[in-house]
């Protein structure tokens, strides 16, 4: 009699973290085991560790619990510590984290369901981009009966650009007036994101809108047949070898698609990795080439040094090459971007073939950003040769 495999998925319920699900599931070999090497091997200065650790030391980087640095293929730098640590709002005290200790996304979610919307899109599953989002929810057509509601298309979805009233940035993730966690907390998630008052013109600025994802999710859902989850395993986390992955579910029974993945460190790498590689795995195509290009393709800008493609961020980074010639130390180099509450990022630099994970434990802090962007200014980057 064949043993079975270990469960390899979970869907937790709510910010209290709810065991309600475990189905037992196969588990393919991983084809993404880098191999672990020194720096030097992988493209960068022998420092790029002592670097990390004078950052921690000089409290420039704080409140990290894990790193993972992936260069030209091989795993050149991974790093565990002990901290306060919560699941979406459930504390979980101090945690000493490990290569196998699942950890929040938060808002870094946003960006692999893009990543699974340009995979069932490619199988004919959902519509694309330019496909009026009223054929999308017939079942709110009160809603779309509305002139500039109609308007909209699934690309403004993609974008953040549907134009409502919306604001995550200003308001607090513990305060019940922001806007996810109002429509986490709404009997109907999907009314509330779409009976939002559209206060500017389709497609012309961004908002930061989980509300967005949340309707992608839902698209997929409807699309496939299955679960977010579910689905994700089967076209994405298996495929690349992942382990154990966790995602909320509110209390609608609704997953979170916004902010609810938890992941190991080293398995949002593998998803780092599959991009810099044009989505494909060894000989099979996991997520289209001509959808990474078209979610790393600016569709429309955020600020001054930042854009927005397809729920992922763009952008350029400055920093200084100490072994570079002075008059060619200051360098700008692209980058591609999935960012969460609390300084979760993964950091694809596709023309230095460089990735960086960082997971950390700074939630709702007003200066969660520094220490994910010190991580890169001063530590990796001055380091890559």
């Amino acid at each position: 009699m064949k043993k079975p495999t270990l469960s390899r998925r979970r869907v937790l319920a709510g910010a209290a973290g709810i065991l309600i699900g475990e189905p037992i599931g196969a588990s393919p070999a991983a084809t993404l085991d880098w191999r672990s090497v020194p720096p030097a091997e992988a493209g960068f200065a022998d420092n790029l560790e002592a670097l990390l650790d004078k950052a921690i030391a000089e409290k420039r980087i704080w409140n990290l619990h894990g790193i993972v640095v992936v260069r030209n293929g091989r795993l050149a730098l991974e790093r565990y510590f002990d901290g306060e640590d919560d699941a979406r709002g459930k504390p979980l005290g101090m945690v000493s984290f490990k290569p196998d200790t699942l950890h929040d996304l938060r808002s870094a979610s946003k960006s692999v369901v893009g990543l699974l919307y340009g995979i069932a899109l490619a199988a004919g599953k959902v519509p694309p981009p330019e496909q009026p989002l009223a054929q999308s929810f017939p079942e709110y057509a009160d809603l779309f009966a509305d002139p500039a509601r109609g308007r909209w298309t699934v690309h403004h979805v993609l974008s953040m650009t549907m134009g409502t009233d919306w604001d995550e940035l200003s308001v607090p993730y513990t305060d019940p007036a922001n806007s996810e966690i109002a429509m986490d907390r709404a009997p109907d998630r999907y009314r509330y994101v779409l009976e939002r008052p559209i206060v500017m013109e389709p497609g012309k600025r961004w908002v930061y809108c989980g509300g967005a994802t949340a309707l992608l999710g839902r698209i997929i859902a409807k699309g496939t047949g299955k679960s977010l989850h579910d689905y994700a395993r089967e076209v994405l986390f298996d495929p690349l070898g992942m382990g154990p992955t966790d995602w909320f579910v509110g209390r609608d029974g609704e997953l979170i698609a916004a902010s609810g993945i938890r992941m190991l460190p080293r398995d949002l790498a593998r998803i780092g990795q599959l991009l810099l590689r044009g989505g494909a795995l060894d000989d099979r195509v996991v997520v289209p080439p001509e959808w990474i290009a078209r979610c790393t393709s600016s569709v429309v800008p955020i600020d001054e040094v930042r854009e927005y493609g397809y729920h992922w961020y763009l952008g350029r980074i400055g920093f200084e090459t100490p072994t570079a010639p002075r008059w060619n130390r200051s360098r700008l180099e692209r980058y591609w971007s999935a960012a969460g509450n609390g300084g979760q990022r993964l950091i694809i630099f596709p023309g230095l073939d460089l990735l960086v994970v960082t997971m950390f434990g700074n939630y709702d802090k007003p200066d969660q950003p520094v220490p994910p962007a010190r991580v890169m200014r001063e530590v990796v980057l001055p380091a890559a040769l």
